[in-house]
């Protein structure tokens, strides 16, 4: 009985160590320095060209853009299909979620990112509802309140 006890107390502690592993893996740590804190949010949403919030910063906004080519706006004309890692330090409540789009004008699918979710540190695993992978593919943004599609 002590030997089946102890037998499922390892490989408990086996699988604790394998999703501890698992879950700090994702989380960047560029992107953990950036990061505000849960008591300093900042109504922003930012976006990066590489991963783990690094490379050039491409913009953030407490607004809408409704196109990121264009030449105005927080996101401007070479922002257009180049994060790979956004950040959503929004403030909890009313439109707390940021939907990102792949085309201008809000269409051609969408994903989002909660404000528990902090970050996406790496989209080339993550895709657009319409299956589209959303690295590099990112056009506009909003915040709404509510999605059926998560990044992370």
């Amino acid at each position: 009985m002590r030997r089946t006890g102890a037998a499922i107390a390892a490989v408990g502690l086996a699988m604790l160590g394998v999703s501890a592993g698992a879950t700090t893996a994702h989380a960047g740590p560029v992107c953990n320095d950036k990061w505000p804190g849960e008591n300093n949010r900042d109504g922003m949403v930012r976006a990066w060209q590489l991963k783990d919030c690094s490379g050039i910063y491409l913009g953030g906004t407490q607004s809408w853009d409704s196109d990121w080519g264009n030449s105005s706006g927080p996101f401007q004309g070479s922002d257009d299909n180049r994060a790979t890692s956004v950040m959503n330090s929004g403030y909890r409540g009313s439109n707390d979620i940021v939907a990102f789009y792949r085309l201008a004008g809000y269409g051609g699918g969408y994903t989002c990112l909660s404000p528990g979710e902090l970050y996406a540190d790496d989209l080339s695993d993550n895709r657009f509802s319409t299956g589209k992978i959303v690295d590099n593919r990112i056009s506009s943004h909003r915040w709404v309140n509510s999605c059926s599609r998560f990044l992370t």
